[in-house]
Protein backbone atom coordinates (compact mmCIF):
# COMPACT_ATOMS: atom_id res chain seq x y z
CA UNK A 1 0.00 0.00 0.00
CA UNK A 2 1.25 3.68 -0.75
CA UNK A 3 2.74 5.50 1.65
CA UNK A 4 -0.68 8.20 0.89
CA UNK A 5 -2.81 5.39 1.20
CA UNK A 6 -1.57 3.91 5.34
CA UNK A 7 -1.97 8.05 5.92
CA UNK A 8 -5.55 7.96 4.95
CA UNK A 9 -6.18 4.74 6.73
CA UNK A 10 -4.77 5.75 9.86
CA UNK A 11 -6.19 8.94 9.57
CA UNK A 12 -9.85 7.84 8.65
CA UNK A 13 -9.97 4.38 10.86
CA UNK A 14 -9.28 6.73 14.01
CA UNK A 15 -13.31 7.23 13.13
CA UNK A 16 -15.90 5.47 13.67
CA UNK A 17 -16.83 3.65 10.20
CA UNK A 18 -19.91 6.45 9.20
CA UNK A 19 -17.86 9.34 10.26
CA UNK A 20 -15.16 8.25 8.39
CA UNK A 21 -17.31 7.69 5.43
CA UNK A 22 -18.87 11.09 5.56
CA UNK A 23 -15.08 12.78 5.94
CA UNK A 24 -14.34 10.30 2.66
CA UNK A 25 -17.32 11.83 0.66
CA UNK A 26 -16.24 15.63 1.80
CA UNK A 27 -12.64 14.74 0.32
CA UNK A 28 -13.94 13.83 -3.01
CA UNK A 29 -16.09 17.36 -2.77
CA UNK A 30 -13.43 19.08 -2.22
CA UNK A 31 -11.24 18.32 -5.45
CA UNK A 32 -8.35 17.32 -2.65
CA UNK A 33 -8.79 13.56 -3.03
CA UNK A 34 -8.49 13.33 -7.05
CA UNK A 35 -5.61 15.80 -7.19
CA UNK A 36 -3.94 13.13 -4.92
CA UNK A 37 -4.49 10.31 -7.13
CA UNK A 38 -3.93 10.64 -10.73
CA UNK A 39 -6.27 9.14 -13.13
CA UNK A 40 -4.46 6.41 -14.55
CA UNK A 41 -3.71 6.58 -18.53
CA UNK A 42 -6.27 5.55 -20.95
CA UNK A 43 -5.51 2.06 -22.42
CA UNK A 44 -7.78 1.01 -25.47
CA UNK A 45 -7.29 -2.81 -24.53
CA UNK A 46 -9.54 -2.41 -21.08
CA UNK A 47 -12.20 -0.76 -23.22
CA UNK A 48 -15.40 -2.13 -22.55
CA UNK A 49 -18.53 -2.17 -24.69
CA UNK A 50 -21.52 -3.54 -22.85
CA UNK A 51 -26.05 -2.39 -23.08
CA UNK A 52 -24.94 -0.15 -25.84
CA UNK A 53 -22.57 1.45 -23.16
CA UNK A 54 -18.69 1.94 -23.49
CA UNK A 55 -16.39 1.79 -20.69
CA UNK A 56 -13.50 3.16 -20.78
CA UNK A 57 -12.19 0.26 -18.18
CA UNK A 58 -13.88 -2.48 -16.70
CA UNK A 59 -14.03 -1.16 -13.14
CA UNK A 60 -16.52 0.51 -11.44
CA UNK A 61 -17.80 2.13 -7.94
CA UNK A 62 -20.25 -0.03 -6.40
CA UNK A 63 -23.54 0.92 -4.80
CA UNK A 64 -24.03 1.98 -1.13
CA UNK A 65 -20.63 4.58 -1.08
CA UNK A 66 -21.96 7.68 -3.05
CA UNK A 67 -25.35 6.84 -1.72
CA UNK A 68 -26.77 10.47 -2.53
CA UNK A 69 -25.29 10.47 -6.15
CA UNK A 70 -22.81 13.39 -4.43
CA UNK A 71 -19.25 12.72 -6.23
CA UNK A 72 -19.86 10.76 -9.36
CA UNK A 73 -17.69 12.27 -11.33
CA UNK A 74 -15.07 12.68 -8.41
CA UNK A 75 -14.89 8.84 -7.92
CA UNK A 76 -14.07 8.82 -12.01
CA UNK A 77 -11.41 11.07 -11.44
CA UNK A 78 -10.07 8.40 -9.50
CA UNK A 79 -10.03 6.23 -12.16
CA UNK A 80 -12.86 4.51 -12.24
CA UNK A 81 -14.30 3.27 -15.27
CA UNK A 82 -18.16 4.02 -14.34
CA UNK A 83 -20.01 4.80 -11.05
CA UNK A 84 -22.98 3.63 -9.53
CA UNK A 85 -25.15 5.75 -6.86
CA UNK A 86 -27.57 5.07 -4.35
CA UNK A 87 -29.29 3.14 -3.26
CA UNK A 88 -32.04 5.55 -3.50
CA UNK A 89 -35.75 5.11 -2.14
CA UNK A 90 -38.72 7.23 -2.87
CA UNK A 91 -38.78 9.05 0.39
CA UNK A 92 -35.77 9.93 2.42
CA UNK A 93 -35.24 7.43 4.88
CA UNK A 94 -32.66 7.42 8.32
CA UNK A 95 -31.74 3.77 7.96
CA UNK A 96 -31.41 1.25 10.48
CA UNK A 97 -30.14 2.66 14.05
CA UNK A 98 -26.26 3.32 14.53
CA UNK A 99 -23.88 2.00 14.97
CA UNK A 100 -24.60 0.01 12.02
CA UNK A 101 -21.20 -0.21 10.11
CA UNK A 102 -18.50 -2.98 11.87
CA UNK A 103 -14.97 -3.13 10.44
CA UNK A 104 -13.43 -6.56 10.58
CA UNK A 105 -10.04 -5.24 9.99
CA UNK A 106 -8.44 -8.85 10.45
CA UNK A 107 -10.47 -9.90 7.46
CA UNK A 108 -10.53 -7.11 5.07
CA UNK A 109 -14.01 -7.42 5.67
CA UNK A 110 -16.93 -5.16 6.69
CA UNK A 111 -20.55 -5.47 7.86
CA UNK A 112 -22.86 -3.31 7.37
CA UNK A 113 -27.12 -2.77 8.45
CA UNK A 114 -27.51 0.45 7.12
CA UNK A 115 -30.88 -0.22 5.63
CA UNK A 116 -31.09 1.82 2.82
CA UNK A 117 -30.47 5.33 4.24
CA UNK A 118 -30.77 8.19 2.19
CA UNK A 119 -31.92 11.46 1.08
CA UNK A 120 -34.68 10.49 -1.33
CA UNK A 121 -35.41 10.84 -5.05
CA UNK A 122 -36.13 14.12 -5.08
CA UNK A 123 -32.44 15.48 -4.20
CA UNK A 124 -30.06 13.16 -5.81
CA UNK A 125 -32.49 13.93 -9.15
CA UNK A 126 -31.51 17.99 -8.66
CA UNK A 127 -27.69 16.45 -8.60
CA UNK A 128 -28.26 14.05 -11.55
CA UNK A 129 -29.73 16.67 -13.38
CA UNK A 130 -26.79 19.35 -13.27
CA UNK A 131 -24.26 16.74 -14.54
CA UNK A 132 -26.47 15.72 -17.59
CA UNK A 133 -23.75 16.58 -20.73
CA UNK A 134 -20.89 15.86 -18.91
CA UNK A 135 -19.06 12.62 -20.00
CA UNK A 136 -18.49 9.71 -17.75
CA UNK A 137 -20.72 6.20 -17.10
CA UNK A 138 -23.15 6.82 -13.77
CA UNK A 139 -25.43 4.60 -12.94
CA UNK A 140 -28.38 4.56 -10.58
CA UNK A 141 -29.07 2.08 -7.92
CA UNK A 142 -33.00 1.84 -7.06
CA UNK A 143 -34.75 0.53 -4.17
CA UNK A 144 -38.10 0.21 -2.10
CA UNK A 145 -38.66 2.36 0.97
CA UNK A 146 -38.54 0.00 4.31
CA UNK A 147 -42.45 1.40 5.13
CA UNK A 148 -43.75 0.80 1.54
CA UNK A 149 -46.93 -0.17 0.94
CA UNK A 150 -46.23 -1.21 -2.44
CA UNK A 151 -42.25 -2.14 -2.96
CA UNK A 152 -42.90 -2.67 -7.23
CA UNK A 153 -44.51 0.72 -7.61
CA UNK A 154 -41.24 1.78 -5.38
CA UNK A 155 -38.98 0.54 -8.50
CA UNK A 156 -41.63 2.04 -10.99
CA UNK A 157 -41.27 5.10 -9.73
CA UNK A 158 -37.42 5.11 -9.31
CA UNK A 159 -37.57 3.71 -12.87
CA UNK A 160 -39.26 6.91 -14.29
CA UNK A 161 -37.78 9.30 -12.29
CA UNK A 162 -33.87 8.14 -12.94
CA UNK A 163 -34.01 6.97 -16.64
CA UNK A 164 -33.04 10.17 -18.00
CA UNK A 165 -30.77 11.27 -16.34
CA UNK A 166 -29.10 7.47 -15.29
CA UNK A 167 -26.28 5.58 -18.23
CA UNK A 168 -28.38 2.53 -16.74
CA UNK A 169 -30.57 1.63 -13.93
CA UNK A 170 -29.65 -1.50 -10.99
CA UNK A 171 -32.64 -3.11 -9.82
CA UNK A 172 -31.85 -3.44 -6.14
CA UNK A 173 -34.14 -6.30 -4.15
CA UNK A 174 -30.79 -8.02 -2.76
CA UNK A 175 -29.95 -6.03 0.10
CA UNK A 176 -30.24 -8.47 3.50
CA UNK A 177 -31.10 -4.98 5.54
CA UNK A 178 -34.79 -4.41 4.44
CA UNK A 179 -36.75 -6.92 6.23
CA UNK A 180 -38.45 -9.00 3.24
CA UNK A 181 -36.84 -7.05 0.42
CA UNK A 182 -34.86 -10.51 -0.64
CA UNK A 183 -38.24 -12.02 -1.28
CA UNK A 184 -38.34 -10.39 -4.46
CA UNK A 185 -35.74 -12.60 -6.00
CA UNK A 186 -38.23 -15.47 -6.40
CA UNK A 187 -40.13 -16.33 -9.47
CA UNK A 188 -43.54 -14.71 -9.10
CA UNK A 189 -42.51 -11.68 -7.56
CA UNK A 190 -39.73 -11.49 -9.66
CA UNK A 191 -41.27 -11.24 -13.24
CA UNK A 192 -44.01 -9.08 -11.59
CA UNK A 193 -41.01 -6.79 -11.01
CA UNK A 194 -39.23 -7.10 -14.51
CA UNK A 195 -42.26 -6.83 -16.13
CA UNK A 196 -43.54 -3.43 -14.08
CA UNK A 197 -39.21 -1.82 -14.37
CA UNK A 198 -39.73 -3.11 -17.71
CA UNK A 199 -42.79 -1.45 -18.87
CA UNK A 200 -42.04 1.52 -17.30
CA UNK A 201 -38.42 1.66 -18.63
CA UNK A 202 -40.00 1.70 -22.30
CA UNK A 203 -42.30 4.29 -21.65
CA UNK A 204 -39.70 6.86 -20.41
CA UNK A 205 -37.53 5.99 -23.67
CA UNK A 206 -40.56 6.56 -26.03
CA UNK A 207 -39.96 9.92 -24.81
CA UNK A 208 -36.36 10.43 -24.57
CA UNK A 209 -35.44 8.07 -27.56
CA UNK A 210 -32.76 6.48 -25.66
CA UNK A 211 -33.42 3.60 -23.17
CA UNK A 212 -31.66 3.19 -20.26
CA UNK A 213 -30.31 -0.53 -19.89
CA UNK A 214 -31.69 -2.23 -16.77
CA UNK A 215 -28.98 -4.73 -14.34
CA UNK A 216 -30.87 -6.73 -11.76
CA UNK A 217 -28.73 -6.84 -8.19
CA UNK A 218 -28.70 -10.04 -6.69
CA UNK A 219 -27.63 -12.02 -3.35
CA UNK A 220 -24.93 -14.16 -3.39
CA UNK A 221 -26.86 -16.71 -0.48
CA UNK A 222 -29.01 -17.85 -3.63
CA UNK A 223 -29.74 -21.70 -3.85
CA UNK A 224 -29.03 -23.38 -7.68
CA UNK A 225 -33.26 -23.61 -7.83
CA UNK A 226 -33.72 -19.70 -6.88
CA UNK A 227 -30.31 -19.16 -10.02
CA UNK A 228 -32.53 -20.65 -12.34
CA UNK A 229 -35.55 -19.00 -11.53
CA UNK A 230 -33.70 -16.01 -12.02
CA UNK A 231 -32.07 -16.84 -15.37
CA UNK A 232 -34.84 -17.88 -16.66
CA UNK A 233 -36.44 -14.52 -15.89
CA UNK A 234 -33.25 -12.39 -17.27
CA UNK A 235 -33.15 -14.25 -20.29
CA UNK A 236 -37.37 -14.54 -21.36
CA UNK A 237 -37.59 -10.30 -19.74
CA UNK A 238 -34.20 -9.54 -22.18
CA UNK A 239 -32.98 -8.04 -19.19
CA UNK A 240 -29.48 -6.51 -19.93
CA UNK A 241 -27.10 -7.26 -17.13
CA UNK A 242 -27.25 -9.22 -13.92
CA UNK A 243 -24.61 -7.70 -10.74
CA UNK A 244 -23.45 -10.33 -9.44
CA UNK A 245 -23.41 -9.80 -5.86
CA UNK A 246 -25.05 -7.93 -2.90
CA UNK A 247 -23.51 -8.77 0.87
CA UNK A 248 -23.97 -12.20 2.17
CA UNK A 249 -25.11 -13.64 5.23
CA UNK A 250 -22.43 -15.95 5.54
CA UNK A 251 -19.73 -15.88 8.50
CA UNK A 252 -17.50 -18.82 7.46
CA UNK A 253 -14.37 -18.37 8.21
CA UNK A 254 -13.99 -14.81 10.24
CA UNK A 255 -11.82 -14.16 12.53
CA UNK A 256 -12.80 -10.74 14.18
CA UNK A 257 -14.77 -9.93 17.01
CA UNK A 258 -17.60 -8.10 15.15
CA UNK A 259 -18.16 -11.25 13.17
CA UNK A 260 -21.59 -12.34 14.93
CA UNK A 261 -22.62 -8.89 14.02
CA UNK A 262 -26.63 -8.93 11.75
CA UNK A 263 -26.23 -7.32 8.93
CA UNK A 264 -24.45 -8.11 4.95
CA UNK A 265 -20.58 -9.30 4.88
CA UNK A 266 -18.55 -7.30 2.40
CA UNK A 267 -15.03 -7.48 1.52
CA UNK A 268 -12.19 -9.81 1.10
CA UNK A 269 -14.06 -12.83 2.35
CA UNK A 270 -16.93 -12.66 -0.26
CA UNK A 271 -14.84 -12.86 -3.09
CA UNK A 272 -14.98 -17.03 -3.76
CA UNK A 273 -18.57 -17.03 -2.79
CA UNK A 274 -19.74 -14.12 -5.45
CA UNK A 275 -17.41 -15.25 -7.71
CA UNK A 276 -18.30 -18.93 -7.61
CA UNK A 277 -22.43 -17.70 -8.05
CA UNK A 278 -21.00 -15.28 -11.03
CA UNK A 279 -19.48 -18.33 -12.97
CA UNK A 280 -22.68 -20.12 -12.47
CA UNK A 281 -25.00 -17.32 -13.64
CA UNK A 282 -22.52 -16.89 -16.98
CA UNK A 283 -23.30 -20.29 -17.65
CA UNK A 284 -27.14 -20.61 -17.15
CA UNK A 285 -26.93 -16.43 -19.24
CA UNK A 286 -24.66 -17.32 -22.32
CA UNK A 287 -22.35 -15.08 -23.12
CA UNK A 288 -24.32 -12.20 -24.34
CA UNK A 289 -25.92 -10.80 -21.35
CA UNK A 290 -23.72 -8.57 -19.56
CA UNK A 291 -22.42 -9.40 -15.59
CA UNK A 292 -21.25 -7.26 -13.02
CA UNK A 293 -18.52 -9.38 -10.70
CA UNK A 294 -18.58 -7.61 -6.77
CA UNK A 295 -17.47 -8.77 -3.97
CA UNK A 296 -14.05 -9.26 -2.64
CA UNK A 297 -12.24 -6.61 -5.35
CA UNK A 298 -9.08 -5.59 -3.76
CA UNK A 299 -6.30 -5.56 -6.60
CA UNK A 300 -6.13 -6.11 -10.45
CA UNK A 301 -5.49 -10.01 -9.41
CA UNK A 302 -8.86 -10.12 -8.12
CA UNK A 303 -10.68 -7.99 -10.53
CA UNK A 304 -8.95 -10.02 -13.36
CA UNK A 305 -10.26 -13.85 -11.48
CA UNK A 306 -13.86 -11.85 -11.58
CA UNK A 307 -13.40 -11.35 -15.43
CA UNK A 308 -11.79 -15.17 -16.17
CA UNK A 309 -15.23 -16.46 -14.13
CA UNK A 310 -17.44 -14.50 -16.38
CA UNK A 311 -17.45 -10.67 -15.64
CA UNK A 312 -17.29 -7.89 -18.23
CA UNK A 313 -17.48 -5.01 -15.47
CA UNK A 314 -16.30 -5.21 -11.85
CA UNK A 315 -17.07 -2.89 -8.94
CA UNK A 316 -15.85 -2.45 -5.53
CA UNK A 317 -16.39 -0.55 -2.73
CA UNK A 318 -15.07 -2.34 0.87
CA UNK A 319 -11.53 -3.02 -1.04
CA UNK A 320 -10.69 0.75 -1.30
CA UNK A 321 -11.69 1.62 2.46
CA UNK A 322 -8.79 -1.01 2.97
CA UNK A 323 -6.44 0.06 0.13
CA UNK A 324 -7.32 3.91 0.42
CA UNK A 325 -7.86 6.72 -2.76
CA UNK A 326 -5.14 5.04 -4.93
CA UNK A 327 -6.34 2.08 -5.32
CA UNK A 328 -8.66 2.43 -8.16
CA UNK A 329 -5.72 3.44 -10.11
CA UNK A 330 -3.68 1.05 -9.21
CA UNK A 331 -6.02 -1.73 -9.79
CA UNK A 332 -6.71 -0.26 -13.76
CA UNK A 333 -2.81 0.24 -14.24
CA UNK A 334 -2.57 -3.79 -13.25
CA UNK A 335 -5.20 -4.93 -15.08
CA UNK A 336 -3.56 -3.16 -18.29
CA UNK A 337 -0.24 -4.84 -17.33
CA UNK A 338 -2.14 -8.05 -17.91
CA UNK A 339 -3.66 -7.32 -21.08
CA UNK A 340 -0.18 -6.33 -21.57
CA UNK A 341 1.19 -9.71 -20.66
CA UNK A 342 -1.36 -12.21 -22.08
CA UNK A 343 -1.24 -10.16 -25.40
CA UNK A 344 -4.58 -9.64 -26.02
CA UNK A 345 -6.22 -6.97 -27.56
CA UNK A 346 -8.86 -6.15 -25.32
CA UNK A 347 -9.21 -7.34 -21.54
CA UNK A 348 -12.46 -9.30 -22.92
CA UNK A 349 -10.83 -11.43 -24.52
CA UNK A 350 -9.93 -13.41 -21.38
CA UNK A 351 -13.49 -13.51 -20.18
CA UNK A 352 -14.69 -16.57 -19.28
CA UNK A 353 -11.26 -18.45 -18.77
CA UNK A 354 -11.48 -19.87 -15.93
CA UNK A 355 -15.60 -20.13 -15.92
CA UNK A 356 -15.56 -23.72 -15.80
CA UNK A 357 -12.74 -23.51 -12.84
CA UNK A 358 -14.95 -20.98 -10.58
CA UNK A 359 -18.53 -22.68 -11.73
CA UNK A 360 -17.39 -26.21 -10.27
CA UNK A 361 -16.14 -24.30 -7.13
CA UNK A 362 -18.12 -24.98 -3.68
CA UNK A 363 -19.30 -22.74 -1.48
CA UNK A 364 -19.59 -22.60 1.94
Amino acid sequence: MPGLDRLGRRLLFAFDPETAHGLSIAALKSGGAAALCPRPPIDTRLAVRIAGLDFPNPLGMAAGYDKNAEVPDALLGLGFGFSEVGTLTPKPQAGNPKPRIFRLTEDDAVINRMGFNNDGHERALLRLKARIGRQGIAGVNIGANKDSADRIADYRLGVERFAAVASYLAINISSPNTPGLRDLQSRDSLAELLATVIDARDAEAAKTGSPAPLFLKIAPDLSEAELDSIAEEVLARKIEGVIVSNTTLSRSGLRSIHASETGGLSGRPLFARSTAVLARMRRRLGPDVALIGVGGVDSAETAMEKIRAGADLVQLYTGMIYGGPTLPGRIVRGLADIARREGVSTIGDLRDSSLARWEAASID
